[in-house]
């Protein structure tokens, strides 16, 4: 059974040759040791090839196509064998090969006295002799601890900050020819009305068009807007609301 010097391992051996990663117990990278071929796996493939040009010839000559397909299927499969019962020689050159990958690999790793652990180079504090968990850069461990307490004032500030000074409220306007909600333009999104108010004459608040009396100071709007009625005070000739001159003697009316 493999022994390693550290269990956060794999193992990438195939019957072609063995090969191994060994990973970092912080941040998970790995070192993968040099590839060594089986010397078995030359033997065996030296037979397999002349057996498999047997199988094919015999194929070509008096099989159906399906056992050419079979035959080449086959062979296809032979290198994709993992190393699960494999010969003994092969099992003692695998852990020989092993040993010499854990040989190779301790030399990109650490093992932490605190914590048992084995890093790599990134992962070691070479000024406190421990593993950067255990005893971490000082260096990194100010720049983590700024970092946090920027987010920490971003986020007060942020709690702080007025982004609106509003209220809370939603007032819908009424059309006063069709009754319907007018929206907010100048016109009412559903008749075409005019909503603009008129001002009254005497306190100059805003009134809906509507409304017959201010409901700021109580004063007749429609007196306010009434055209004059048109009828000459000399000759007492009726003229057309609005009309600024008598039609019947010319006098100036408005």
């Amino acid at each position: 059974m493999l022994q390693a010097f550290t269990r956060n391992y794999e193992d990438n051996s195939t019957d072609a040759g063995h090969q191994f990663t060994f990973y970092c117990d912080i941040c998970n990278d790995g070192y993968k040791s040099s590839f060594i071929e089986s010397s078995t796996y030359k033997k065996r493939k030296g037979s397999r090839l002349l057996g498999q040009a047997a199988s094919l010839a015999g194929s070509l000559l008096g099989g159906k196509l399906q056992d050419f397909g079979y035959t080449i299927e086959r062979g296809s499969n032979i290198l994709s064998e993992r190393h699960q019962g494999m010969s003994p020689e092969w099992q003692k050159e695998h852990e020989q090969a092993f040993e010499r990958a854990q040989n190779e690999a301790r030399q990109h790793f650490h093992r932490c006295p605190n914590d048992n652990a084995y890093v790599c180079d990134h992962c070691w504090n070479e000024d406190a002799g421990l593993c950067t968990r255990c005893a971490p850069r000082q260096e990194v461990y100010v720049a983590q601890a700024h970092a946090q307490a920027m987010r920490r004032n971003i986020d007060e500030a942020g709690e702080a900050a007025t982004v609106w000074s509003g209220t809370i409220e939603a007032k819908t306007t009424i059309c006063p020819s069709c009754g319907k909600p007018a929206g907010s333009g100048k016109f009412c999104n559903n008749c075409g009305a005019s909503m603009e108010l008129q001002e009254c004459s005497k306190c100059g608040a805003k009134n809906s068009r509507n409304v017959r009396f201010c409901n700021n100071c109580g004063n007749n709007l429609q007196a306010a807007v009434a055209p004059p009625s048109g009828k000459c005070p000399d000759c007492g000739m009726d003229n057309p609301p609005g009309t600024k001159f008598c039609g019947g003697c010319g006098k100036k009316l408005a």
